[in-house]
């Protein structure tokens, strides 16, 4: 690979998706220049699809805020998304059973359900107007060298383009190319459950609470969408991870018959399942980086660690891993510091590591807690959902801590 004049940058940012879009907009402004690549072409503006988008995130007011910082929560509130205040969780043929409440916590909401093509649109719309950030897309990393003399990195992409970085931040998902070419070990385990995505529209409104049931063969969710017109609070949608055999059966039913099957499920909460969109499938993993640095490279968001869709809580991590590695770099460059060096960067996974830790091993544990158990198993579970329930201050602390704001 040849060196470029032309593509010569502080920082490239591999994957355009949130997580390292939200990285690119914090950077903008930090007198560094940054190129953002992506295998998929970027908007001009936020498209507000027609239907709903099946991929939407349950975003916490710690990202939301971070969002604020960005200077695009406004423009994502006005495009669309649906504060939920409440949120009832309840175990299937038992007495257990939590609410959660915003107003407990004097809060305005619980959190936000946004579909991610209109967080990707506004991000990538901010993006738009910082002259120190390159959007460079639609194109793949083919291979990546270091250069020790030069202390760089050299990214070729797939479009024959050749790009020299400082420091190389891999965004790029769950099987990151650049952690595959970084050679960055990992521990990996399958949850043996798949996870289906739809939107459903439901005959009673969901009054902007999110419900999820506990059942032996998984966890289902119905989280509040807002649409507009007569029938704004009759959109949810949905994650239902189940056993893989259950999720193929699933799959293969007509609309009509997995709307039934959806209802039971969720033991009609909101009444009929009136409607159901295109399913999605897919296998859950939990992955998880046994370091998130070495020189000249950082892993952020899914490149980094993939957690159970449970308690929504996995993009949430990847904006907080933005945030903090924005403030690594920042302070960094300012004090003249090499960006670069490992030692700075082991500052952000110092920060960030034992947490997505911690928060992994916490999704775990509820995976087996809820897997099928016997009598006492199950007793106990009732027992100490109720007992949460009860206990105000335990119960607060859970929410706040879930809201990311302690």
């Amino acid at each position: 690979m040849q060196q470029s004049p032309e593509f010569k940058f502080d920082i490239v940012i591999v994957g355009g998706g949130m997580v390292g879009a939200s990285l690119a907009c914090a950077l903008a402004e930090s007198g560094l220049r940054i190129a953002l690549v992506d295998a998929q072409p970027y908007g001009q503006e936020i498209q507000i699809p027609k239907d709903f988008d099946a991929r939407v995130s349950a975003i916490t007011e710690a990202s939301r805020q971070f969002f604020v910082s960005l200077d695009v929560w406004d423009a994502i509130a006005a495009a669309r998304c649906c504060a939920y205040t409440d949120m009832e969780v309840w175990e299937a043929d038992g007495t257990g059973r939590i609410h959660f409440a915003a107003a407990d916590i004097h809060a305005r909401s619980l959190g936000h359900i946004i579909e991610n093509s209109i967080i990707l649109g506004a991000l990538h719309q901010r993006l738009r107007s910082h002259k120190a950030v390159e959007l460079i897309a639609p194109t793949k990393l083919a291979a990546m060298r270091e250069s020790v003399p030069e202390n760089c990195t050299y990214l070729e992409l797939d479009d024959g383009r050749t790009l020299s970085a400082r420091l190389v931040v891999a965004a790029d998902g769950a099987n990151s190319k650049v952690r595959e070419l970084a050679g960055f070990e990992t521990r990996e385990w399958d949850y043996q459950h798949h996870a289906i995505v739809t939107t459903v529209k439901t005959e009673k409104p969901h009054k902007r609470a999110a419900i999820q049931r506990f059942m032996d063969k998984g966890v289902l969710a119905f989280l509040p969408l807002e649409g507009a017109g007569a029938d704004a609070q009759h959109f949810c949608s949905i994650v239902w991870s189940v056993l893989p055999e259950y999720a193929q059966e699933l799959m293969a039913q007509e609309d009509d018959d997995f709307a039934v099957s959806l209802q039971a499920a969720i033991e009609s909460q909101l009444g009929r399942v009136e409607h159901v969109d295109r399913r999605f499938s897919f296998p859950l993993r939990q992955r998880h980086a046994k370091r998130y640095v070495q020189q000249g490279i950082a892993l952020m968001g899914d490149a980094a660690h993939s957690i159970h869709p449970l308690a929504g809580q996995g993009v949430n991590l990847g904006f907080l891993d933005a945030m903090a590695l924005a403030d690594v770099i920042s302070l960094a460059h300012a004090r003249g510091d090499d960006i670069a060096d490992a030692r700075i960067l082991r500052r952000y996974q110092r920060r960030r590591i034992g947490h997505n830790l911690g928060m992994m091993g916490m999704m775990e544990g509820f995976k087996h807690l809820y897997a099928d158990q016997p009598l006492p198993v199950r007793w106990l579970r009732n027992f100490g959902m109720s007992n949460l329930n009860n206990t105000v201050t335990l119960k607060n602390l859970v929410m706040r801590a879930a809201m990311g704001i302690e």
